[in-house]
C-alpha cells in the first residue's frame, strides 16, 4: 500500500511538474487563462511573473519529491545536496512570482488571498528549512521541508480539487475561489499529522547535516 501511494506520488508530481511545457506547445489562452482579459495577457510584467511561476513551480515540483526517499538520499547525498540548492532556487522565484499573479487571480480578493497566503507559507517554510539545515538542524530542516514540498504539491492539488468542485457548485468562480484555498491547507494539515505520528524510521542520517 506504501508502494502504491508512493509512486502515486511520484506520478502526479512529476506529470504537473512537465505541465508547464503545454504553455509552449498550443495556444495558452485555454484553462485558467482564457478567464484573462487580453489587457492583462499582454502585460510584460504579469507575464514575466506568469511564466516565472509556473516554470520554475514545476521544476520544484518535478525534482522535489525525490528527496524524501530515504534510501536515495543516504545513496546520493552530494546530488541530494545539488537539487535541493536547485529547489530552494526554484521555490524563490516561483513564490515570489506568484505573489505578484495573486493579485490578478480569478475570482477577486478571496481567490487573490488564498494564492498570497500559499506564496507565504511556501516562501517562509523554504526559507526556514535552508536556514535549519546551514545551522545543522537535520530533523527541523526536515520537517521545514515537508511543509515546504506540500506547499509545492498544491499545483497537483487544485488540479484533482477544481474539476469537482466546479460539478459540486455548478460554477467556476465559486470553485476556484475554494480551491484557492483547499489546494493548499489540507496538504499542510496532512504533513503536520505525518510529522505529529512519524515513528522515527523517516529520519535523515547525520551525513546529510552539510547543505
Amino acid at each position: 500500500m506504501k508502494k502504491i501511494a508512493w509512486y502515486t506520488f511520484a506520478f502526479f508530481s512529476s506529470l504537473i511538474g512537465l505541465y508547464p511545457v503545454v504553455y509552449f506547445l498550443i495556444d495558452r489562452k485555454f484553462g485558467l487563462l482564457s478567464f484573462k482579459s487580453n489587457e492583462l495577457l499582454s502585460n510584460a510584467l504579469w507575464n514575466m511573473a506568469f511564466y516565472g511561476h509556473i516554470i520554475w513551480g514545476g521544476i520544484a515540483l518535478l525534482i522535489g519529491w525525490i528527496q524524501f526517499s530515504h534510501r536515495w538520499r543516504t545513496k546520493h547525498i552530494k546530488l541530494h545536496r545539488n537539487i535541493g540548492k536547485v529547489y530552494v532556487s526554484a521555490v524563490f522565484i516561483s513564490s515570489i512570482s506568484g505573489l505578484y499573479i495573486a493579485l490578478y487571480a480569478t475570482g477577486g480578493m478571496i481567490s487573490s488571498l488564498g494564492f498570497i497566503s500559499l506564496s507565504l507559507v511556501w516562501l517562509t517554510t523554504t526559507i526556514l528549512g535552508l536556514r535549519s539545515i546551514y545551522q545543522g538542524k537535520v530533523d527541523l530542516h526536515e520537517k521545514y521541508m515537508m511543509y515546504s514540498y506540500a506547499s509545492s504539491f498544491a499545483a497537483v492539488t487544485l488540479r484533482i480539487w477544481l474539476p469537482l468542485l466546479v460539478l459540486a457548485t455548478g460554477s467556476f468562480i465559486s470553485a476556484y475561489k475554494i480551491v484557492a484555498w483547499l489546494c493548499w491547507i489540507p496538504n499542510i494539515v496532512i504533513v503536520w499529522f505525518i510529522i505529529k505520528n512519524k515513528s522515527g524510521n523517516y529520519t535523515l542520517s547525520k551525513t546529510e547535516t552539510r547543505f
